[in-house]
């Protein structure tokens, strides 16, 4: 469960103030509104990115308004992906699990997995800039798994692709929530993302946040 409480972030003219949110354990959250409206901002927070100028981030019950973003057990896709340029996709995947000095054998077998997973075992062994957009983000999100987050953030993971990556990339989200059971906070613009994949629907304007029907 991700809970919000009352959260205040002020940035030069732009400000967030009470923001509340429950996200119960297991649900595929989506999270809509304009532009401009703190979107991003407020999943950087929660994920410890960003510092809050009041107000506290509950994770699984535990307050880790805090903690570095490394101790929060979060998993986060930013809108590019950002991959590390000069690293293959197997070492991409498994780099948080030796930077958490995991067993090989362990990390080993966990890689893989996401791998077939996320259907993308035939491009362990190439660079970035060798891969589409859609290949990108699919080793981009495999990245954040590794680890087994409680939380899944997810910044407009889908903005980028044409149709038909799009739609795979739908089904593999779909596929991922439910095999990894991994509660997921997905920001988007797009309706039809939000109909397809969210279990529960928020939306931000004018700096707060309300549940959608």
């Amino acid at each position: 469960m991700i809970t919000l409480k009352q959260i205040a972030i002020h940035q030069g003219e732009f400000s967030l103030t009470n923001v509340s949110l429950k996200v119960p354990s297991g649900e595929y959250a989506v999270l809509m509104g304009p532009t401009g409206c703190g979107k991003t901002t407020l999943v950087e927070a929660i994920c410890g990115l960003r510092p809050v100028d009041a107000g506290q981030v509950f994770l699984g019950g535990n307050d880790v308004t805090k903690l570095a973003p490394s101790a929060r057990e979060i998993g986060y896709v930013p809108q590019d992906g950002v991959l590390f340029p000069t690293m293959k996709v197997d070492e991409q995947v498994a780099f948080g699990l030796v930077v958490r000095n995991v067993g090989k054998d362990v990390a080993s077998k966990r890689v893989e997995r996401l791998l077939e997973l996320l259907e993308i075992g035939d491009l362990k062994q190439r660079l970035p800039g060798n891969l589409s957009g859609g290949e990108k983000q699919r080793v981009a999100l495999a990245r954040a798994l590794a680890c087994s987050p409680k939380l899944l953030c997810l910044d407009e993971p889908l903005a980028s692709l044409d149709s038909a990556s799009r739609t795979r990339m739908m089904q593999l989200l779909k596929k991922v929530h439910q095999e990894e059971e991994v509660t997921v906070l997905h920001i988007t613009h797009s309706g039809t993302e939000a109909e397809e994949l969210g279990t529960l629907a928020f939306e931000m304007n004018d700096g707060s946040v309300v549940a959608k029907g």
